[in-house]
């Protein structure tokens, strides 16, 4: 299963969230090697895009609660279908 998730950060300085955004990085390196995460773009600003790959929506939600206890965050998610599910519609 396909979803897209967009991220609204809480809002902080810059320096006060350094730390927790290493974290978020090295994090999602880690989902993309295990092929957890298929893209990954920070906005321009504040907050990401990134692409799950995932089996379900159970571990959907335990992706997304570990990211709020890394970056506290609102979340936009889309459910999305592969290019080929895409071509069949």
């Amino acid at each position: 299963m396909l979803f897209a998730v967009i991220s609204t950060p809480r809002p902080s300085k810059p320096e006060d969230v350094k730390n927790a955004r290493l974290e978020f990085r090295s994090w999602m390196a880690d989902l993309k090697s295990k092929s957890k995460v298929l893209c990954f773009y920070p906005k321009v600003g504040r907050g990401s895009i990134v692409i799950f790959d995932v089996s379900s929506n159970d571990e959907l939600h335990r992706l997304l609660t570990r990211w709020l206890n890394i970056v506290p965050a609102s979340f936009e998610n889309y459910a999305l279908a592969t290019p080929s599910e895409g071509r069949s519609f």
